[in-house]
Order: structure tokens, then sequence, then C-alpha cells
């Protein structure tokens, strides 16, 4: 086991040790993120390739396709990361969001943001990570008024059900990232240590 996943309080499983269902689903891991390697987060459920198959299901549905810009599904994915404190989450999909067209300068933000105030985009943006702060910290607090206000800043009802869907399924990854004793800095996010390609991503 490598330094960067010295506090893991499970077994990963090595990729040319996975035999069966379990090889099928690295490959599938990978040809999904389009990494030459399987992320370690994906690696936390790999004695157990039921729960592995659930994960994979759902980043598949959240980024290989959808109504919002894969840009912004980043920026959902890294934010939602960084209001749960997870820094392995936040370098992956800061990482992510500059590959799919993000500013530079914007996923710095994120590392540093206290709210989405503080982040340097428009004011829509801004309407619809408040919403989905709120969807992290107080999900109960949620209103008609906040929903409505999302959509007459410019967001759909089908914008907004993938990006609610979209935090939620972070705020199940993170716990899983840092409970397992994988999110203990970005230095452990493989991902995050990957240079950015000279151009960006379809956004």
């Amino acid at each position: 086991m490598d330094d960067a996943t010295a506090t893991v309080r499970v077994r990963l499983i090595a990729e040319e040790e996975a035999d069966g269902r379990l090889a099928e689903l690295y490959d599938e891991v990978k040809k999904a993120t389009a990494l030459p390697f399987v992320p370690d987060m994906f690696r936390l459920a790999s004695t157990r390739p039921d729960l592995l198959e659930v994960i994979l299901s759902g980043y598949k549905g959240i980024f290989l396709d959808g109504v919002l810009p894969r840009q912004t599904r980043e920026l959902i994915a890294a934010w939602t990361s960084k209001v749960n404190q997870c820094s392995y989450c936040v370098g992956t999909h800061s990482f992510f969001l500059q590959v799919f067209g993000g500013p530079e300068e914007l996923a710095q933000a994120i590392a540093t943001a206290e709210s989405p105030e503080d982040l340097p985009v428009d004011d829509r943006t801004k309407v619809l990570l408040r919403l989905l702060t709120r969807l992290s910290r107080e999900p109960y607090k949620i209103t008609d008024a906040d929903w409505h206000q999302a959509m007459e800043s410019g967001w759909s009802s089908e914008d907004l059900l993938e990006g609610f869907f979209t935090t939620a399924l972070f705020n199940f990854i993170t716990r899983m990232v840092d409970g397992l004793g994988l999110g203990t800095s970005v230095a452990a996010s493989r991902i995050s240590q990957q240079e950015v390609p000279a151009s960006g991503g379809d956004t």
C-alpha cells in the first residue's frame, strides 16, 4: 500500500490482483473516468463488487450524460466536496472542472472559499450553489421559495433535479472517502496530481 492510502481502513484490491466481476468493474471505471488507472475512491469498495457497482452506476449517471454542462456538474461536485471538507474530492473534481473548461482561478478559489459568494462565478450560479449548500447542510430547511428563486434565476426543474442528485451523491461519496480514511489530504488524490490538458474537454 502506498503512502497516499496508508490511512485507509479497508483493503484496497490492486488492479493487477482483480479478477472476475471486480476486474470487469475496474475496466468500466477506467472507461467512465477516461483515466489509465482506477481512482482509489472506487477501490474503497473493491472487496464488495456489489457495492462498487452501485457507486459506479451513480458516477456514470451524473458524469457520462446530463442536462447540465459537464463543467457545471464538476463545479457542483467540487463545491459539495468543499462544503463537506473533503480535500481528496475537492482536488479530484477541481481537476476535472478544469479539464472540462473551468478556469484555474475558479478551481483555486474553491479550495479556500467559505461560501458561494467567494467564488468567481455569475449570480445565477451563486443562487444554485447557495441552494445546494443548504441541501448538504440543512436539507429540511429548503422551501418552495428557495426552489422558485433558483428557477427564476434561469435553472429549469430538470437542471435542479440533476444538481440535487449530484450534491446528494457527493454527500455520500465524501462520507465514504473521509470515514474510511482516504480523504486525509488533497495529495491522496492521484487524479489531482495529474497535469490538466492544454485544451479543455466538452462543456
